[in-house]
């Protein structure tokens, strides 16, 4: 069974930085995704960034692009990473890690029902 714990420090002030972890346990597919969305009250999830669990190709939302960097750990690549800097007041929101089922690699174009395996959520704050 495939369980995504995130973790990380949620609160910072613009123009900061944080780093959010996701560990993966029972994810051990050759070919698969991972990735980050973020949700705030009354919307949908937003897709944020998404890398191929081989750690090939990675995607990111427009709105995100020059400021977050998603990444695996080298050493068995079941640990993701959103490494955020320059933070926005706008980035403030619920982050969820989350895969996709194995065998299937990342779409450029995020979309919630893409992912079968979802993490608990950590809030991100971002003070101006």
């Amino acid at each position: 069974q495939v369980q995504l714990v995130e973790s990380g420090i949620g609160s910072v002030q613009a123009g900061g930085s944080l780093r959010l972890s996701c560990a993966a346990s029972g994810y051990t597919y050759s070919a698969g995704c991972m990735g980050w969305f973020r949700q705030t009250p009354g919307k949908g999830r937003e897709g944020v960034a998404c890398i191929d669990s081989d750690g090939g190709s990675t995607f990111y939302a427009d709105s995100v692009k020059g400021r977050f960097t998603i990444s695996l750990d080298n050493a068995n690549k079941t640990v993701v990473y959103l490494q955020m800097n320059s933070l926005k007041p706008d980035d403030t929101a619920m982050y969820y890690c989350a895969a996709r089922r194995g065998g299937t690699w990342c779409l450029s174009e995020m979309s919630d029902d893409q992912y079968d395996y979802w993490g608990q959520g950590t809030q991100v704050t971002v003070s101006s």
